[in-house]
């Protein structure tokens, strides 16, 4: 930002200027995720109460 901002970019581009610098590098993960056919998910464990009973939004 202080870069795009010290060649006179408008401010409304810093976004756009953002994303585009980026989209080669995210298109790669994708390609490279769709060539394995992995899922990718975070491993966790719940550490939440078991067997508590459902309550409506309006009820909260």
């Amino acid at each position: 930002a202080v870069t795009l901002n010290a060649l006179g970019v408008p401010f409304e581009f810093f976004t756009p200027f953002f994303a585009s610098s980026r989209i080669c590098g995210w298109t790669a993960h994708v390609i490279e995720q769709y060539k394995d056919a992995v899922l990718l998910r975070p491993s966790s464990s719940y550490v939440g109460e078991y067997g508590r009973p459902f309550v409506p939004i309006e009820k909260r």
